[in-house]
């Protein structure tokens, strides 16, 4: 059986982002992963019945792992909180790795939802920070192995330790 990746629906060119565009990810590995059936696309907002195209929104006063634990929100450049839906896009992106026994993911960086290593700051400027997004905090939580799309090769080395039987599928 092949190791089943978690993909930001964006990233295979999807046209899924709040704006309506796709972040298109050529890479021959992800082409290769496509061919051979390990793919499973997600996209966490429209799993919770976002729209395409929709409001930005950023996470104010923290992180993904600070959605989760009740300290930060989710907001639209509107001012709607969307915090819960937030939540409940993770736990549904968490059911359908579950579900595909998906160990390890792809999602798009700077996303309120995908993102790894980096978010936006919460002040819809622009402007970044560190942080990981909601669907990123509530994967890892779990025992997922979530990379950027920055980290490709890194996790194509998890699937071949994967592959290879190794049960977590990491590398180190």
């Amino acid at each position: 059986m092949v190791t089943r990746i978690l993909v930001s629906a964006c990233l295979t060119g999807q046209p899924v982002r709040y704006n309506g565009d796709s972040r298109l990810l050529t890479h021959p590995l992800l082409s290769r992963w496509q061919a051979e059936g390990r793919l499973v696309r997600v996209c966490p907002e429209l799993d919770v019945g976002f729209p395409v195209p929709r409001p930005p929104a950023e996470i104010v006063g923290g992180t993904g792992d600070d959605v989760l634990a009740g300290r930060a929100r989710v907001v639209t450049i509107t001012g709607d909180d969307v915090t819960a839906a937030f939540l409940a896009a993770a736990d549904a992106t968490l059911a359908t790795a579950r579900q595909h026994g998906c160990r390890l993911a792809l999602l798009t960086e700077g996303s309120p939802s995908c993102g790894r290593h980096r978010i936006y700051d919460g002040s819809f400027t622009g402007a970044s920070r560190p942080g990981t997004g909601v669907t990123v905090a509530r994967l890892r939580a779990a025992g997922i192995e979530v990379y950027a799309e920055t980290g490709i090769g890194a996790l194509a080395a998890a699937i071949d330790w994967a592959d290879a039987g190794r049960p977590d599928g990491r590398h180190q």
